[in-house]
């Protein structure tokens, strides 16, 4: 005899006789478990593309080996210069999208991760939509709020295999947001935190255009020995495997304060998040993104040209990766093989 839907526990696992496959519940619907391999042809590449290097808003794209450790190497332009794109940029296992810039700009360019050379014109987002969180598995990527020009609610989508312009979702986010990150599983996206200082996480179902649903906290409530501020959620970064979701940085619970926490949150279940562990310097405006196993965070808003590594799966602090090519922040980066693949 089976529960309920409204007393199954998200997470909960079953073995379905009729398709004798192995499922789980995602809080509103039993979903297949995956177990194929990411595809990764030319490797398991993380793209960081555009930015702000002080003076001047750029259009160079880099790239590095994630499974490997060094310095980023030249892949090729954007279409034109972007900022804002930190959190606006979507990946299927073939192709890498950045979209949103700060100026009355919609623009959203591609580039195909197993060869090299400048990136596309894939159409428009619905408006100008600046430091957008975003989402994506291998078919679809969303845009999420951004500032138009103060903070929106208003949501997109693209199938990433096409072109053209996005779609609006349908269904608007429930709090307006400027400064908001975003991850994904195969099946739910994830958008926390905003500036000035938020700390509510909150999901969607990729592959319907529903409406979004609380998901829980960041753990902004208590400054922990050795830090002035507590974790803010404002202008923070984030990057995760199908499982799990890692949200580091930002300005903390002063909205003046760049922290250094890492937080982690298990992107099947719902909960407030836990602490992970610190990055190598203290952050805002930082990209991140992901293999199955290891996470890069690039760059950031304190003058550095670091790349940072960690170990998804286990707690602990980042290490040293290498660097990217100049000191730049509010830059994209996206995978070949991230938590939504």
């Amino acid at each position: 005899m089976s529960l309920p839907p409204s007393e199954i526990p998200s997470g909960a696992m079953r073995f379905n006789s009729d398709s004798q496959k192995l499922e789980y519940w995602d809080g509103s619907q039993w979903v297949q478990v995956h177990t194929k391999e990411a595809q990764t042809v030319g490797g398991t590449r993380g793209v960081v593309g555009g930015g702000y290097a002080p003076p001047s808003v750029i259009n160079t794209i880099e790239y590095v080996q994630i499974e490997t450790q060094g310095d980023a190497v030249d892949f090729g332009d954007l279409q034109q210069t972007m900022t804002g794109v930190s959190n606006g940029s979507v990946a299927s296992s073939t192709r890498g999208i950045f979209g949103g810039d700060n100026s009355p700009a919609a623009d959203i360019d591609f580039i195909t991760f197993s060869t090299t050379g400048d990136a596309t014109t894939f159409g428009d987002l619905s408006s100008w939509r600046f430091r957008a969180g975003a989402c994506s598995n291998q078919t679809r990527g969303v845009f999420m709020c951004g500032r138009n020009p103060t903070a929106t609610v208003t949501m997109d989508y693209i199938t990433i295999s096409s072109t053209g312009s996005a779609v609006s979702w349908g269904t608007n986010s429930t709090v307006a947001r400027l400064g908001a990150t975003g991850c994904a599983s195969p099946t739910r996206g994830i958008l926390a935190g905003d500036y000035p200082s938020t700390n509510t996480i909150e999901y969607i179902t990729i592959s319907s255009a529903g409406t979004m649903s609380d998901f829980g906290d960041l753990t902004t409530g208590t400054t922990r020995p050795g830090d002035s501020v507590a974790f803010g959620g404002g202008y923070c970064g984030s990057l995760s495997n199908n499982t799990r979701g890692l949200i580091f940085g930002g300005y903390g619970q002063d909205n003046s304060t760049l922290v250094n926490q890492i937080e982690f949150i298990t992107i099947t279940t719902l909960g407030n998040s836990q602490e992970f562990g610190d990055l190598t310097r203290a952050t805002a405006y930082t990209p991140g993104t992901a293999s199955p196993t290891r996470g890069l965070i690039f760059g950031g808003f304190n003058g550095t040209n670091n790349i940072d590594k960690i170990q998804i799966m286990t707690t602990g602090n980042a290490t040293d990766f290498g660097d990217i090519q100049q000191e730049k922040y509010d830059s994209g980066a996206c995978s070949n093989a991230h938590g939504g693949l």
